[in-house]
């Protein structure tokens, strides 16, 4: 009997019942067939050796796909296991879960011994091993009692099995000798695997309860071929070298106590570039007659209740009593900016209203999702609240659009843009929600904006547009965000006077740049590896006396330096010049100034620039002037 398939390019072939998932692929060409490892009936993952039954809708799966990857790295965990049961011992080992993880996989496992990176290592040579063997992967179905009986003397498993439901189908991957609980699908052998590596080992509670037993996790990578394997090491490397905590600390620009858990300290260099940020920030905002404003870190409960904050995000905030009232210290600045608008009567020819506060913001995150500056229990939030009339909603979320690039073009940062509709949570009628949808759509197709949609990820109270900035690594940071919000104005009934003096309800556009502050100073400490340019720098120039009698020299330039605005250091240390010079380049200081018995004799300085090296003798003036330009420009 033929079945009729249908293909994702529409195409509708016939084919004999009982015909595998590799058969349809060796059909549609001898190349796919190399490639597949795979397939999906009517949408739902299977083994290439899984047979059509009936009508269906037929995809192959090849390893340059995100599925595809997603299978070979799961493949490549249960080689793991099996070298680690073939090292350790059959009845050693109990096996938890190893499911597919960003970047890579991990594998939960009850071993009496505590393993090392030695021990990992050992695991991976056994590991190419199982893979030289190209040992068949073969699924096989067994019912509740069967799997109970094979995996009786794991607890784990059997913990894992009694929670399925009644209705699951119970299938089992069998490689050689090991074998291991599984949905699937796999690699048709192990002999697929290219390129792995085992990364690390850590604690982790049995299925994250802390009344858990504690386990071992041990986190791998893998990847289609052997050259992807080495370039995502060497970004690993190269993001280490880079990352934000290291350097902070390498600079002096923030630190993290115990005192106050996932709270940043800002030190002194670091503060200058959150200043330098703010103020760039202010200028371009200046231009486009926003208003800054601050409100207080806490208000009254009943506030938060009136946003709606109470009833979507209360789990994620700080409260306290005083004088027997309940507060609550603000995760958002947004209630704070309703109350703004609302203290005042407000005509339609005033709108745009566009309010800006660099809110600090409190949110409880738990310890261990902390994480430097990227993850903070309490942060800056460079907010903006516009408040349009309906007709001015696709002009204002287009300039609003146009900051945002103009501000990340500075900073060298290319972006993708999102977005996100009415999540499962949220508020408002269906009915303004589709308004406010349609309106960022317009927006993005009217400014020939390529954008990817997000179903189901906008704010409780409305849709949203996000900016994924990609940092010098590649890598995807969410920073700029453009939310469409008709319901607060509802809950603190907010309005304006029409033209025909009676009240009409306005529209809110809630907006970010930087979002976090604290977390962009974090994303661009790691983009430029702490060579900062000369605009945000905290040390523009570093003055390097040759000796005590030029000190004094020194000391004058950085006098004419400071007045001029320039942020300049004198290094007087009695250290040798080559000394001092190197002690420059690790500091990443972008002039370094040379001041030996010539330039002081001159009026001059011998200027060396970081990643260029040394670009001669000029006037003290003239070395001015040229610097002051390159900040002007934002180089």
């Amino acid at each position: 009997m033929k079945l009729k398939v249908m293909l994702p390019d529409g195409d509708i072939r016939e084919y004999d019942r009982g015909t595998t998932i590799e058969q349809v692929a060796k059909s549609i060409g001898a190349s796919l067939m190399k490639h597949a490892v795979a397939g999906k009936i009517n949408g739902a993952p299977v083994d290439l050796n899984r047979t059509l039954e009936e009508d269906c809708q037929v995809e192959i799966i090849t390893l340059d796909s995100k599925d595809g990857l997603e299978i070979l790295r799961h493949s490549t965990a249960h080689v793991m296991a099996q070298a680690i049961k073939r090292i350790y011992g059959n009845q050693a080992v109990n096996l938890g879960i190893g499911p597919v993880i960003d970047d890579g996989f991990y594998y939960d496992i009850d071993l009496g011994k505590a393993l090392t990176t030695d021990d990992l290592s050992s695991i991976e040579k056994e590991m190419e091993r199982i893979v030289q063997e190209n040992l068949p992967i073969v699924r096989r179905v067994v019912s509740r009692e069967e799997a109970v009986q094979i995996f009786s003397e794991d607890p784990l498993k059997l913990e894992l099995i009694h929670g399925l439901p009644k209705d699951a189908v119970i299938s089992i991957y069998d490689q050689g000798e090991f074998f291991d609980l599984c949905r699937g699908p796999h690699l048709p052998s192990t002999g697929r695997i290219k390129g792995f590596k085992l990364m690390s080992v850590a604690g982790a509670y049995w299925r994250g309860d802390s009344n858990n037993p504690m386990l071992q996790r041990i986190y791998g990578t893998a990847f289609p071929k052997k050259a992807q394997l080495d370039e995502h090491l060497q970004m690993l490397e190269e993001a280490r070298k880079r990352d934000h905590r290291k350097l902070g600390k390498e600079l002096g620009l923030f630190m993290f106590s115990e005192e106050a858990p996932g709270m940043p300290f800002y030190l002194p260099k670091g503060m200058i570039i959150r200043n330098e940020l703010e103020h760039f920030s202010r200028e371009e905002q200046r231009k486009q007659d926003y208003e800054e404003v601050r409100t207080p870190f806490m208000m009254n409960q009943k506030l938060w209740e009136q946003s709606g904050h109470w009833d979507h995000y209360h789990e994620n905030m700080y409260f306290t009593e005083v004088d027997e009232t309940k507060f609550a210290l603000k995760p958002m600045n947004c209630p704070g900016h309703m109350l703004i608008f609302k203290n005042s009567l407000h005509s339609y020819r005033e709108l745009p209203i566009r309010i800006s506060e660099f809110g600090q913001v409190h949110r409880h995150e738990f310890s261990g999702a902390l994480n430097g500056m990227m993850r903070v229990r309490t942060f800056c939030q460079d907010d903006a609240h516009i408040f349009v009339r309906p007709d001015q909603i696709e002009d204002e979320i287009g300039r609003v659009i146009g900051l945002i690039d103009r501000i990340y073009q500075v900073f060298g940062f290319e972006y993708t843009i999102e977005l996100s509709t009415r999540p499962e949570q949220s508020m408002g009628s269906e009915e303004l929600w589709n308004q406010a949808e349609s309106a960022l759509r317009n927006v993005l197709d009217r400014m020939g904006i390529v954008y990817r949609l997000n179903e189901g990820d906008g704010a409780f109270y409305g849709p949203k547009i996000d900016f994924h900035i990609l940092d010098a690594l590649k890598r995807s940071w969410q920073c700029g965000t453009i939310q469409l919000d008709f319901q607060m104005p509802e809950k603190f009934d907010l309005s304006y006077i029409g033209e025909d003096n009676r009240k009409y309800r306005p529209v809110v556009i809630h907006r970010a740049i930087y979002g976090s502050v604290d977390r962009f100073v974090g994303i661009l400490t790691e983009h430029y590896s702490g060579a900062f340019p000369l605009w945000l720098a905290p040390v523009q120039v570093k003055l390097l006396p040759v000796s005590d009698h030029q000190l004094n020299y020194a000391l004058q330039v950085k006098e004419a330096l400071r007045d001029a605005g320039i942020r300049a250091e004198v290094d007087g240390r009695n250290e040798k010049l080559g000394y001092k010079i190197r002690e420059a380049q690790l500091q990443k200081v972008p002039f370094t100034l040379v001041l030996g018995e010539n330039e002081v004799a001159s009026g001059a300085v011998a200027v060396r620039k970081r990643g260029e090296g040394d670009l001669g003798v000029k006037q003290v003036e003239d070395f001015m002037d040229q610097i002051l330009n390159e900040i002007r420009e934002k180089k």
